[in-house]
Formats: C-alpha cells, structure tokens, sequence
C-alpha cells in the first residue's frame, strides 16, 4: 500500500518508492539521502505534529511535514 511518509506513526517504516515535486524541493531531498529504495524508519514525531524525525541511511533527519507529504512510501 503506498502512502506518503507523514503518514507512518513512529515505529513503523517503509521503503522509499518516490519523491513527488520537482526542482529544489526534490533535489535537496535526494542530496539527504531519500532515493528509491531505500528503507526509512520514523523515529519520533513532534507534539504538535512537526516537524517528523527519521532514520534513513544510518542517519537521522528532521523533516517538516510538507516535506514528509512528498515522500512516497510502501
């Protein structure tokens, strides 16, 4: 089932199968590391919602949520 990244509760992951939008937006995403393929574990999620906190590539990185929104996962 795909869904967007900002949708996983933290614990859960999913494999990176797309990243929606196109120029800046998605290059700086795939220069953090979020490319097809890869696994990406939520790891916490702020109180009020954002930003989202993820392990991906045995590092963690903070997103914002409408970063999260473009990131498809299965």
């Amino acid at each position: 089932m795909r869904r967007s990244l900002k949708d996983l509760k933290p614990g859960q992951s999913g494999k990176i199968v797309g990243i929606k939008g196109k120029g800046a937006i998605k290059r700086r995403l795939m220069d953090m590391g979020v490319t097809g393929g890869t696994i990406v574990l939520v790891e916490g999620i702020a109180p009020l919602g954002d930003p989202i906190e993820v392990k991906i590539k045995n590092y963690k990185l903070t997103l914002r949520k409408s970063e999260a929104e473009n990131i498809i996962v299965e």
